[in-house]
């Protein structure tokens, strides 16, 4: 239900109002919302949720709310048992009622969308668990093509049996492993998910609910990923289909598998991943994780260490040198770890900590980051009293508003020298921050400011940036102007005193779906279109430009030469610039898995149209290793030429080396064959086929130094007859990752001198020197739209693909649009070469899915790892390996790059450009659980749950939807990974949750709920309070939080966040890359969208517990850190053991999704036990009755 209407409401403060505001029909049961977007209320948003007899939400109006001013209606259908088996989409009307009901909802739906089916359907078990047997999904063509599930058991000799005998080796568990056999018949669960191509994914359960096997098939054999567990039920090695085909030995346990090892209270405290060395945690007597490190840093006898303070914030982190594992959890397995305040503090690396050092102060050799809240540290910057005319929060802890639980100022030091970036934040009287005063690593600042109105949408955005103190300052001056209900219409941009660029101008369809963009000022009109799912199917029309540069389709099920996809895979991309006018197609192909086995390029208007000019065919190993790639391209003389004919060697997923049999220059060099080495971490130390004779690494293992074979011929730095040859790249990174600068050095072709080219990144504005140390010269900084080329003083717009790729820019001159720059792309991002070759601007290297060239190795920086474009694969493990164990953690984009991208190298997800629904991503169109590709079909199609997809699929059947997320399989104690997954280490830089428990286990197969902000140079200028989140992030979580409106219940919560979620776009949108609100401007990158919240994952469960004395029928969720189990239907026994039982197992459902809070609220109970006050205490819960038959009980995780 939730996500039928999340799209259309908008802001912040919901408030209730009594019905003569409206038209609603009194004569109906409704609950009439209003949301306000500015102080009077005049601009407002206002739905009403109409219900049936039985008190079931029976249709939802959002009035008025679509850009033409008419009303959206969400029509909630139910079958004879009371389930929602039909999910429509909301219908936009032809005019308004001002609230009253409509007798027929769908009346309007043909002028909407035609004579498409709106619906997707839900086959469900004529049974009390209900469970759904077939979905079939909306739109005509998709609906002949549903997806089906089986439940059964397994058959003798189907699964193998793999067992461990446990032993106890430095206070840890030991597993040795053996295979037994195959299991007997019935023995094990079956469920079997058939997605709408045909794709069978089965997962085999044991009788305590942990998955066994994961089956699925390459349309050739089977790729099965078994899961191991011991005795205490800890998932202690995962076996990927490459290790599964033969006995598991010692040597395929170090090189395949996944192996985790506990302490006696179950806590993980090492693991090891596939091809890389063991990792090794240590925690404080709060379960705290205190101590990291892997397999290089126990080499150098270092570990990475958080200190907390008193509220379980992060204050700082930092590396010691300390001895062994066992040694130091007995030292400090009985200690709290904190540090508090103070105004002496300690000096190290060149600042002064404000903190006690009270734990291994002897061992410290660096601090890498500090963290302070509540007040600003000594030598802070002087906090204005204003932020464009918005008063700021002092820290004066006296003061009736003041900073207090807030987070302050941050500290970043460099890893390679001892410079620091210090960000400070600026609050404005409601606590959202409006002002932001980072002071760089070279002394310069960046500052923002933001004019939020009462609703929190930015109004304006200014940044003032020096590279040094005594540089002259950058003003940008951005500037928005929204609609009624907050869609973005238009956005201005403004250099210094230059005059101001209309960036954007933004026009929407009924459903608010961006259906045109003017650039630039009207540079260029660029008309979107979209099929009945949401999914983008076309920029422009490729087919007639009708003067318009670019033009790109998208094609799933209505491909011209080859089977057509219904599962959300793209089939087939045309695309034609105005360069050459030559309309240019790629044809896909497609395993069982969804791996891309080809991408076959033609011409179709030419004479010749099936010319396999850029042609890249790729096959696979068991474990998504690809094995060979083979790469066509065009010659001088027009002609198709063999590029690459590439064979893959490896041990384990270590590749070995490359060898090409082409004997072409182009593509992958043909100086090919030579050996590659790794250290302990899995990490590439040389690629000796491209002259890279080694590569360094920081402990975040991002290259910090490589060494080049000078007498190597580097082909992309031969221009005419001038020779470049690489020397060294060296690279500085602060230590949450971000790429600060980057030398370069080089020499002429006879070796007599070398030069260098520096580059330093700050905060977006980009520089560059011809020397290591300067002058240096700014070059550009990104806009929502392109860059602005301050050498030119000119905006370059871009077009982009939906996968982010830069495909064409251009700027303005005297007669009109002028192209300086077009890239087309082989299937896995190696650029295509022999035409449409232009100068572009040698110091802007973004390209394929926006990523930065290095050209001189040929890698794309990600941010966390680089990708090597001409072998598809990276160099680097995975740090977020475990969230897909059955493929390589070497894989890129799952061997899918047509659909899914790695925003930040550490985990491929879809693109956000893929879909623009106008309502919230998976929200009321539902083309992720309609075959969209989205989380649940990621997960069905490549991850280790594919029952996440069948969760979403069954969605909501009461009516009342819910916040949820994958449930992770098997049922373990799980959690993110941690040494080098920035994810973990330095998302707590400025504290983590201090609700959520610290006590880490083994990675969750195979979707992590991720919620938390990653500062992989994501975020600007420390903009996290102190649980590591970003102030939307926040807002989202307290907005949730049951005790926000104490006695609301989850319906009526339910609805009231869906009204905040467009300001918290805008907030994501902010002022662009440049906001205080930290990421990159991400809606502004999502085709100008502005109606995109955070996915939203339904799980419906038919549970029974205690051996048959509770039946329970429900909804989970998790949304924010809080785990909510909605109970429709809870028939148990009188046992109060069976409801402490029950209780804890819902405490451990909570745990395994890393969730701080346990919400369980329902109806239909029938226990008079379930409600009493005493006992709900008694068992660790706050009890709240909310009705006759409904409770809801509350408990904190610890």
């Amino acid at each position: 239900m939730k996500k039928i209407i999340s799209l259309f409401t908008v802001l912040l403060a919901s408030a209730y109002s009594h019905a003569q505001t409206t038209g609603a029909s009194t004569s109906e049961n409704y609950i009439y919302t209003r949301t306000c977007l500015d102080e009077s209320c005049t601009k407002k948003a206002e739905a009403v949720q109409y219900f049936d007899a039985l008190g079931r939400p029976k249709q939802v109006i959002n009035i008025k709310a679509t850009p033409s001013g008419k009303d959206i209606v969400s029509h909630i259908q139910y079958d004879e048992f009371g389930r929602v088996t039909k999910d429509y989409l909301p219908v936009p009307q032809s005019g308004s009622q001002n609230g009253a009901i409509y007798a027929d909802p769908l009346n309007n739906a043909v002028n909407i969308f035609g004579n498409e089916k709106i619906y997707s359907e839900k086959e469900l078990e004529d049974s009390p668990l209900g469970r759904v047997k077939k979905v079939t999904p909306l739109g005509n063509d998709f609906a002949a093509h549903p997806s089906n599930i089986t439940y059964a058991a397994n058959m003798a000799g189907e699964v193998k049996k793999y067992t461990v005998a446990t032993s106890w080796q430095d206070n840890a568990t030991f597993s040795t492993l053996t295979e037994n056999g195959t299991y007997a018949a019935n023995q094990l669960v079956k469920n079997s998910v058939t997605d709408a191509d045909g794709n069978i994914t089965t997962e085999f359960k044991n009788s305590d609910g942990n998955t066994i096997l994961m089956r699925k098939n390459d349309g050739t054999q089977n790729i099965d990923t078994y899961y191991v567990y011991n005795d205490f039920g800890q998932q202690v090695i995962v076996i990927p289909p490459m290790a599964a085909v033969a006995a598991v030995n010692q040597t395929a346990l170090d090189n395949l598998c996944y192996q985790y090892r506990y302490d006696g209270l179950g806590r993980l405290v090492e693991k090891k991943l596939p091809g890389k060395g063991w990792e090794y945690m240590v925690y404080d007597k709060a379960d705290r994780l205190i101590l990291s490190r892997d397999a290089v840093m126990k080499a150098q006898g270092k570990w990475l260490l958080t200190k907390y303070d008193k509220l379980g914030r992060v204050v700082y982190t930092s590396q010691i040198a300390a001895g062994e594992r066992i040694t130091l959890q007995n030292l400090i397995g009985d200690l709290l770890i904190t540090e508090s305040r103070n105004t002496t503090g300690f000096v190290k690396n060149g600042t002064t900590v404000y903190y006690s050092n009270d734990y291994f102060a002897p061992d410290l050799q660096s601090v890498l980051s500090v963290s302070y809240y509540d007040t600003y540290p000594q030598n802070t910057p002087a906090i204005p009293a204003q932020v464009l005319g918005q008063n700021i929060l002092t820290d004066n802890m006296e003061a009736s508003l003041n900073t207090k639980n807030l987070p302050t100022a941050s500290l970043i030091k460099n890893i390679e020298d001892d410079n620091w970036t210090k960000s400070y934040i600026w609050y404005d009287e409601k606590s959202r921050p409006v002002g932001t005063y980072s002071i760089n690593h070279l002394g310069g600042y960046t500052k923002t400011e933001s004019l939020l109105d009462f609703a929190g949408v930015t109004q304006l955005s200014k940044v003032y940036h020096k590279r040094l103190a005594a540089d002259t300052e950058k003003v940008l001056t951005q500037t928005f102007e929204y609609d009624a209900q907050n869609r973005l219409k238009k956005q201005y941009h403004q250099v210094d005193s230059q005059p101001q660029e209309l960036l954007a101008e933004n026009t929407y369809n009924e459903l608010s779906q961006l259906s045109n963009k003017k650039v630039g000022n009207s540079l260029q009109s660029i008309d979107y279109t979209y099929n009945i799912r949401g999914a983008l199917t076309r920029l422009n029309d490729p087919a007639s430009l009708n003067g318009k540069l670019f033009g790109y389709e998208l094609k799933y099920n209505n491909p011209v030469n080859t089977v057509a996809k219904f599962n959300g895979t793209i089939s087939e991309v045309d695309w034609r610039t105005a360069n050459d006018q030559v309309l240019k197609r790629y044809t896909y192909q497609y395993d069982g898995l969804n791996r891309l086995k080809k991408g076959a390029y033609s011409e179709p208007g030419s004479s010749v149209p099936q010319n396999d000019f850029y042609n890249e065919t790729v096959a696979y190993d068991m474990n998504s290793n690809i094995s060979s790639l083979q790469r066509t391209g065009k010659n001088s003389l027009g002609l198709k030429a063999d590029i690459d004919l590439l064979t893959y060697s490896y041990t384990g997923n270590r590749l070995n080396s490359v060898t090409d049999g082409s004997t072409n220059y182009s593509g992958y060099p043909d100086t090919s064959g030579n050996i590659i080495s790794y250290d302990d971490n899995g990490n590439m130390k040389d690629h000796k086929d491209k002259g890279i004779l080694q590569i360094d690494y920081n402990f975040l293992d991002l290259p910090n130094k490589i060494t080049f074979d000078k007498t190597y011929l580097a082909r992309n730095l031969v221009t005419g007859k001038t020779v470049t040859r690489n020397v060294t790249t060296n690279y500085i990174y602060r230590a949450d990752g971000t790429k600060q600068r980057k030398v370069y050095k080089y020499s002429g072709e006879t070796f007599a001198t070398e030069a260098v080219l520096s580059t330093d990144y700050l905060d977006g504005f980009q520089y560059e020197s011809q020397a290591a140390s300067g002058p240096f010269t700014l070059k550009f900084v990104p806009t929502a739209e392109g860059y602005y080329n301050f050498e030119n003083n000119k905006y370059i717009y871009s077009y982009t693909d939906h996968l982010g790729n830069v495909r064409l820019s251009y700027t303005k001159n005297g007669s009109g649009a002028e192209i300086i720059e077009e890239n087309n792309f082989y299937p896995f991002g190696m650029k295509h070469e022999g035409y449409n070759a232009l100068a572009g601007n040698p110091a802007y290297n973004y390209g394929y899915n926006g990523k930065e060239l290095q050209k001189e190795t040929g890698w794309n920086d990600y941010g966390a790892r680089m990708y090597m474009s001409d072998i598809g694969r990276w160099g680097v493990i995975d740090p977020l390996a475990e969230t897909s164990r059955r493929l390589t953690p070497y894989n890129y984009a799952l061997n899918n790059p047509i659909s899914f991208i790695d925003p930040d190298g550490r985990k491929a997800m879809v693109s956000d450009l893929q879909f623009e629904s106008g309502y919230a991503a998976g929200g009321a169109f539902d083309y992720y659980g309609n075959g969209g590709y989205g989380p649940a079909i990621a997960d069905f199609l490549y991850r280790d749950d594919p029952f996440a997809y069948l969760k979403n699929m069954k969605g909501s059947t009461d009516g009342g939807g819910s916040n949820a997320t994958s449930n992770p399989t098997p049922k373990s104690k799980t959690g993110p990974g941690i040494i080098k997954s920035i994810s973990n280490f330095f998302s707590r830089l400025f504290g983590g949750n201090k609700k959520r428990s610290n006590r880490l286990t083994v990675g969750t197969p195979e979707r992590l709920p991720d919620g938390h902000t990653r500062l992989f140079g994501l975020i600007k200028n420390a903009n996290v309070n102190a649980y590591g989140q970003s102030p939307l992030e926040a807002h989202r979580e307290s907005q949730s939080n049951s005790l926000y409106n104490p006695g609301e219940t989850s319906l009526d919560r339910s609805f009231r966040l869906i009204s905040s979620s467009h300001i918290e776009i805008m907030q994501d949108f902010g002022g662009g890359g440049y906001n205080m609100f930290g990421g990159y401007g991400r809606a502004s990158k999502a085709l100008g969208a502005v109606e995109e919240t955070s996915s939203v994952f339904n799980t419906l469960t038919d549970e029974m517990y205690a051996g048959g004395q509770y039946y329970m029928y429900s909804t989970n969720s998790l949304s924010n850190g809080t785990y909510t189990k909605s109970i429709s239907t809870l028939i148990s026994s009188d046992k109060t053991s069976s409801l402490s039982t029950l209780l804890s197992t819902m405490n451990s459902e909570a745990k395994g999704f890393g969730a701080h809070t346990l919400i369980i609220e329902g109806t239909s109970i029938v226990n008079p036990k379930m409600f009493n006050p005493a006992m709900a205490q008694r068992l660790g819960f706050t009890y709240q009755r909310t009705s006759e038959s409904s409770i809801r009980l509350i408990q904190s995780i610890k």
